[in-house]
């Protein structure tokens, strides 16, 4: 009988939902900090949204920046990394011969079972190099254009979180009636948010979406706290 083919279906964007979740998490939280402070200091909206899209501006750059610089730290690290581990495939063999074999002697195999695996990569110290990479030093090879990505997905984020505790003040007139709908959407979309990444990482959608909207919120009332202190 014919047998149905088996397909698996794995996440593979795990970098790019950090880097969303890294974006939206503050940007959901800091300009609502922000301009609830704000609220509590001054009556006129104008000024609370003028802050505020300063601080989306300024704040979307600096993260996406940090995201940026972040990754070509990682892409640094593995080049040098791995024209270390060219040396010494090139220059100490033997040493690595050992290495592979230690690192298959975790999984059970014997010397004798992993010979024909170590003459394979004598042939191929290209392969060799990349096997190094990945199961001694534990590193993955980043994508080629993975800093560019990571500076526009976290800013991006940032600034799309931002603009929606930001919406009610530039809606309303009134600051505490802003501020009001503000925490309520906060909350609502740091709950969509959070449901929304457990679909795609493969978590518990409800379990995610409570996990958010705690830390969120969380952070989002000592950010709160703070800026009404200071203010």
């Amino acid at each position: 009988m014919p047998q149905t083919p088996h397909i698996e279906k794995h996440f593979t964007a795990s970098d790019i939902v950090r880097d969303a979740v890294i974006g939206m998490a503050d940007g959901l939280t800091v300009p609502f900090a922000l301009a609830a402070g704000l609220a509590g200091a001054v009556s006129a909206t104008p000024i609370i949204v003028t802050a505020g899209l300063a601080e989306i501006a300024a704040g979307s750059i600096a993260m996406g920046l940090g995201g940026y610089l972040a990754a070509k730290t990682d892409a640094e690290h593995y080049e040098s990394e791995q024209q270390r581990e060219h040396v010494e495939v090139r220059e100490k063999p033997e040493a690595e011969v050992a290495e592979v074999e230690e690192i298959f002697q975790q999984y059970g195999l014997t010397s004798d079972e992993t010979a024909p695996i170590v003459e394979a990569f004598r042939n191929r110290p290209d392969k060799w190099v990349d096997f190094m990479m990945r199961y001694e030093l534990g590193l993955e090879k980043p994508e080629s254009k993975r800093a560019m990505k990571s500076a526009a997905t976290i800013g991006g984020a940032y600034a799309a979180g931002g603009f929606i505790p930001l919406s009610p003040y530039m809606a309303l007139s009134s600051a505490t009636s802003a501020l009001l709908i503000s925490v309520i959407i906060t909350i609502i979309a740091l709950g969509f948010f959070g449901f929304t990444k457990g679909r795609f990482t493969g978590a518990s959608p409800r379990r995610s979406a409570l996990q958010t909207v705690m830390v969120g919120g969380c952070a989002a009332a000592a950010a709160f706290l703070i800026a009404r202190i200071v203010s």
